[in-house]
C-alpha cells in the first residue's frame, strides 16, 4: 500500500474595506428635467456605484 500525503494548502482572503464612494453598493444622484432650461429635480435616484460594482466593499488589490 502506498501512502499519499495530502496536500493542504491555506488561502488569505483578500482584504475588503467599505467602499469610501457609496453605501450599499449604491449612490444617490440629482438629475435634471425640462426642455430648454434644465432644471434641478428635488427627486433622487439610485445608481450601482462604479467604485465597487454594487458589492459594498473595495477588495485590495496588490
Amino acid at each position: 500500500m502506498i501512502a499519499v500525503a495530502t496536500r493542504k494548502t491555506t488561502r488569505r482572503k483578500p482584504s475588503t474595506k467599505p467602499c469610501p464612494d457609496c453605501t450599499a453598493g449604491q449612490v444617490s444622484e440629482s438629475f435634471k428635467v425640462g426642455g430648454r432650461k434644465k432644471q434641478e429635480s428635488p427627486d433622487r435616484q439610485e445608481a450601482l456605484c462604479l467604485t465597487c460594482l454594487g458589492s459594498g466593499e473595495v477588495a485590495d488589490t496588490r
